[in-house]
């Protein structure tokens, strides 16, 4: 998901990164404390006072998301849950889960120990404003702390919105998901809370531009923009799990496909194979034995006028490990594959013999029809 995040440190064994994004954001919020917020509060400050306490706000608000996912990834890593790295970006930060909570019960106290970081950091924060208020301190001093104390009340009263994929989302549904025992029909309806949110906050953003507040209408149309595909995505990768659990590619593989011989010319081959079959990836057998394969990148890279004098073995892809899979490799390692490779098509073998061939059209229309049968289902109960 960020790919271009940069590691930090590693903080009780997890991963600190940040992405590029973050940056934008730590520069908006620098410049709105520099030229309002502390300006608003200290207003016979010289503007070096501002910035510099700008500076510090920033990071304060840094380390408050620092730890707000932090609570989360303890949390996680206590109930079994393994926790892939933190991760702070453009609208906030995220704890990377490399599994989802095997329980309601998981899922609620996960989703709980953000906000409840967050609520305990904003009491505190007021507790020191108060002490540096009462003992004397610079105005400078209370003045951060009441910033940080407002920012990280604000973040714990949003996050528990009940609109997936914010922790309040969450929440939700672990209860639907208590309550249901099916976690796919609680993704479903935490998702579509989420959607609502995300609606009404870029309706909201809409509004704000029209009144001439461009920077904050923007801001609430890319937050809306992001809780609408993130809470679109949580629920495919739900479908996804619940609709492959228990399933590897030999299931959805197409068995005795397809095959070209090495003798074939390329015009023969895409007149009587790829036309005729309606396929672009064809594994190159001999005589039983699997050499390789061939597809339309290849000829891509070949003049059409040399097609007819052209074999399939003068120009066929080897076997290729990262172009083999096996059939009993579960759909979802086989997706992550896919996702890390960028490779879409491949050979099913055992023993250096061809079982089939399995292609992310394959895995996707298994999904679809999957999508299909479970909102048959939601129908029928309704």
């Amino acid at each position: 998901m960020f790919e271009n995040s940069v590691k930090l440190f590693t903080l009780n064994k997890f991963d600190i990164k940040v992405d590029p994004s973050w940056l934008l954001i730590a520069a908006l919020v620098t410049w709105s404390l520099s030229r309002r917020y502390f300006p608003q509060a200290l207003p016979e400050a010289d503007p070096s006072v501002y910035l510099t306490l700008a500076v510090v706000a920033m990071l304060g608000l840094f380390a408050s998301l620092l730890l707000h996912e932090l609570a989360h990834s303890v949390v996680a890593r206590s109930l079994g849950v393994p926790i892939k790295s933190i991760t702070l970006f453009l609208f906030g930060g995220v704890a990377e889960l490399e599994a989802e909570p095997t329980s309601a019960r998981a899922e609620f106290w996960i989703a709980i120990a953000g906000p409840a970081m967050s609520l305990s950091l904003g009491v505190g924060f007021w507790v020191l404003e108060f002490i540096a208020v009462w003992s004397g301190m610079p105005e400078t001093i209370a003045a951060t702390f009441s910033y940080l104390a407002l920012i990280n009340l604000v973040l714990a009263l949003f996050n528990l919105l009940p609109a997936f994929p914010l922790d309040g989302g969450r929440v939700l549904r672990a209860v639907l998901w208590q309550q249901s025992g099916d976690v796919l029909s609680a993704t479903r309806s935490a998702a579509r809370s989420g959607t609502a949110l995300a609606y009404i906050l870029m309706g909201i953003g809409v509004v704000a531009l029209f009144q001439g507040l461009v920077l904050s209408g923007m801001w609430q149309i890319m937050i809306g923009g992001f809780l609408l595909l993130a809470a679109r995505a949580s629920y495919a990768q739900q479908l996804s799990k619940v609709a492959f659990e228990g399933r590897t590619v030999g299931a959805l593989m197409t068995k005795d496909p397809v095959t070209v011989d090495p003798d074939m010319t390329l015009s023969e081959f895409v007149n009587r194979i790829m036309l005729q079959n309606h396929v672009s990836f064809t594994p190159v057998t001999e005589d039983g034995v699997l050499l390789g394969h061939i597809d339309a990148s290849v000829l891509s890279g070949i003049d059409r006028e040399n097609w007819a004098n052209t074999r399939v073995g003068d120009v066929f892809v080897g076997l290729d490990s990262q172009a083999v899979t096996q059939a009993e490799v579960p759909i979802p390692d086989l997706l992550d594959t896919i996702s890390k490779t960028g490779r879409r098509k491949f050979m099913v073998v055992s023993d250096h013999d061809l079982l089939g061939v399995i292609t992310l059209s394959d895995v996707t229309r298994y999904l679809n029809s999957g999508v299909s049968h479970h909102e048959g289902r939601e129908s029928v109960r309704a």
